[in-house]
């Protein structure tokens, strides 16, 4: 694909995104056939945003989510700044195909990761890390059978990226906790609904966060300080549906929560 093509396939699923419609698939024309050509088409999203980019998400971290969409890895997405909601806020769900909310473990930023031969180590990653944040995100695809869109189609669709809460940061003691063993609970309208591990997310959410970072290594990107990374679902998907309330408890990292509108 060349950058005009990239361009009007990103213009073609963020004219869906925005109107709340959907396709099969993209045109062959326009259709990414990698990885790298996928989010050469994603690139462009931030050029529809008013404001810097607000961070990246990780779809796919456990092997039940790769199956359901058919993918043998994580993709990572971009979060724009206009797509966050405040913790506490409300989400509409409108046309949302997937209609579920996810649990997440968000890291923000210190300090930049700039592109380099070498992959970058757990704990470099670790020492550039301010805060880490509860989180929920609320996915949604631009296309009608998402299942079998394919990877690199899948990143050209900003990995399924969509509304997002972070909560308020976690204490600073989080750093001496087994991330993996954590359980986080999704409340919905009180009741829980799943139960989580932070084992879900490829073993760990700080080793989510290295994937991501060397990902977007490998693509050329910077994850640049006060960025936020979602590092994926760590339960099951919890349906939702207009006037629900769900709460993300973490316990002792704290809470999130949205209501759905």
């Amino acid at each position: 694909m060349n950058q005009e093509q990239m361009r009007a396939a990103c213009a073609l699923l963020y004219r869906n995104w925005s109107q709340g419609t959907r396709i099969d698939a993209l045109p062959p024309e326009l259709r990414p056939l990698d990885r790298m050509e996928g989010y050469g088409v994603q690139a462009f999203i931030e050029g529809y945003s008013g404001q810097k980019l607000f961070g990246w998400k990780i779809a796919a971290t456990s092997i039940s989510g790769q199956a359901h969409i058919g993918v043998d890895g994580p993709l990572a997405g971009r979060l724009l700044a206009e797509c966050v909601i405040e913790d506490g806020g409300t989400c509409v769900l409108g046309n949302n195909l997937m209609k579920v909310a996810e649990l997440e473990f968000a890291f923000r930023m210190a300090q930049d990761l700039p592109p380099r031969n070498a992959p970058y180590r757990q704990d470099e990653v670790l020492d550039r890390v301010a805060t880490l944040h509860p989180a929920i995100e609320i996915p949604d695809s631009r296309y009608n059978r998402y299942e079998s869109a394919g990877l690199a189609q899948l990143i050209a669709d900003n990995a399924c990226a969509h509304r997002f809460v972070l909560g308020a940061a976690a204490a600073p003691d989080w750093r001496r906790l087994d991330l993996a063993a954590r359980k986080p609970r999704a409340l919905v309208d009180g009741a829980v609904k799943e139960t989580g591990l932070g084992a879900n997310v490829l073993g760990d959410p700080r080793i989510a966060l290295t994937w991501l970072v060397n990902e977007l290594s490998r693509h050329g990107l910077t994850l640049h300080g006060q960025q936020v990374v979602t590092t994926g679902t760590c339960i099951k998907p919890a349906a939702i549906s207009e006037g629900n309330r769900i709460d993300g408890d973490f316990g002792v990292l704290g809470r999130v929560s949205v209501t759905i509108g």
